[in-house]
């Protein structure tokens, strides 16, 4: 730099540039993550007629069970718990959800529904096991995530409060999901009937030590209005729903409802039902939450389980006579996971 009278040269001190650019890393992951896009895996579970598939259609504002059967009360005798998966891509300002539904038919119909979730339970251990088998594997850089993040439970608006297969379902499956139980046609309720009911669960999950999925806790630096908005989900719960496929004209508006002689019943009205935030917290807060407790909790438990069976069965092995080792040599050749293979062996012996 030339000096204004002198013409000789004249250095400044260097002067520091303090950003240096990683600030941008949140930026280089969204842009990532949107161009992979994002999965989701959701259950429905509840006896037939509680408005799950209606209220799956309102949730995502798609029609899923556009081939569905309904059953007759001959046919529904004889039918057994399936599992039916339901896989749509949806697009929202350029951000893409490969959303799985899994309905769970004939779940609460028989006359006898003993054990009636071993079905649901064993699917659940069916995709941590290939999720383990895959991330196992050579590999592992398409693995596919058919983990079931969230299980809706509905219970029936009618009667007082849990039934004894409510109870023993989630406890078959609270360690294993996050369930999010809610009660199913509120629109049969007055407002001080759904307060009562409420009350009623909350006290029996707490009786039985089921546990459900819990939200997390606010960080100190988000604001006044999230963490009201995180109170009222939590007093919210069960979340007392309504779904509705149906468009209805009200105080000169044309609104998702269901039309009576008395009224229209309107879904996305707050003072109507928990609809509204049993979807912002479904979609809008805590989806990704839901994703890490299953990924960090529920899959941790499942895998620490399966390395310790494995762990014994090692020890196990070394006990045995050299003949013997021989003979079940075969159980590490040739498997896509050795760990789920020893846990088989394990079971064996």
């Amino acid at each position: 730099v030339q000096g204004e009278k002198t013409g000789k040269e004249t250095f400044f001190p260097f002067i520091p540039c303090w950003y240096v650019g990683f600030a941008t890393l949140p930026n280089q992951v969204h842009r990532k993550s949107v161009k992979k896009g994002f999965d989701f895996t959701l259950m429905v579970a509840g006896e037939s007629g509680m408005g799950k598939s209606t209220l799956v259609n309102s949730l995502f504002l798609t029609d899923l069970y556009k081939d569905r059967k309904l059953l007759n009360a001959e046919e529904r005798i004889n039918q057994t718990v399936e599992i039916i998966k339901h896989t749509v891509d949806i697009e929202e300002k350029g951000v893409k959800l490969k959303l799985t539904i899994v309905d769970t038919p004939g779940f609460g119909d028989a006359v006898n529904n003993n054990e009636c979730w071993k079905p649901i339970t064993d699917y659940i251990d069916q995709q941590f096991e290939q999720y383990f088998r895959d991330e196992s594997g050579l590999n592992r850089k398409n693995i596919q995530d058919n983990r079931v993040h969230c299980c809706l439970y509905f219970i029936p608006p009618f009667g007082h409060g849990l039934r004894p297969v409510d109870v023993e379902f989630m406890k078959a499956l609270h360690e294993k999901v996050n369930i999010i139980p809610l009660i199913a046609k509120a629109d049969c309720l007055t407002p001080n009937e759904i307060k009562k009911l409420k009350d009623r669960i909350r006290e029996e999950i707490d009786k039985f030590g089921i546990k459900v999925y819990q939200f997390p806790e606010c960080d100190s630096d988000e604001d006044e209005e999230f963490k009201q908005l995180d109170r009222e989900l939590k007093e919210c719960t069960p979340f007392a729903v309504i779904g509705s496929n149906t468009v209805v004209e009200a105080r000169g508006q044309r609104v998702r409802g269901r039309l009576y002689p008395w009224g229209i019943v309107e879904v996305e009205n707050q003072s109507h039902c928990d609809f509204v935030k049993l979807r912002n917290m479904l979609i809008r807060s805590h989806m990704h939450d839901l994703k890490d407790v299953t990924c960090d909790v529920h899959y941790e438990n499942y895998r620490a389980q399966c390395i310790q069976e494995m762990t014994r069965f090692v020890s196990l092995c070394e006990k045995e006579s050299d003949e013997e080792k021989r003979s079940n040599f075969y159980i590490f050749s040739g498997c896509s996971s050795l760990l789920a293979s020893g846990r088989w062996r394990l079971h064996q012996i």
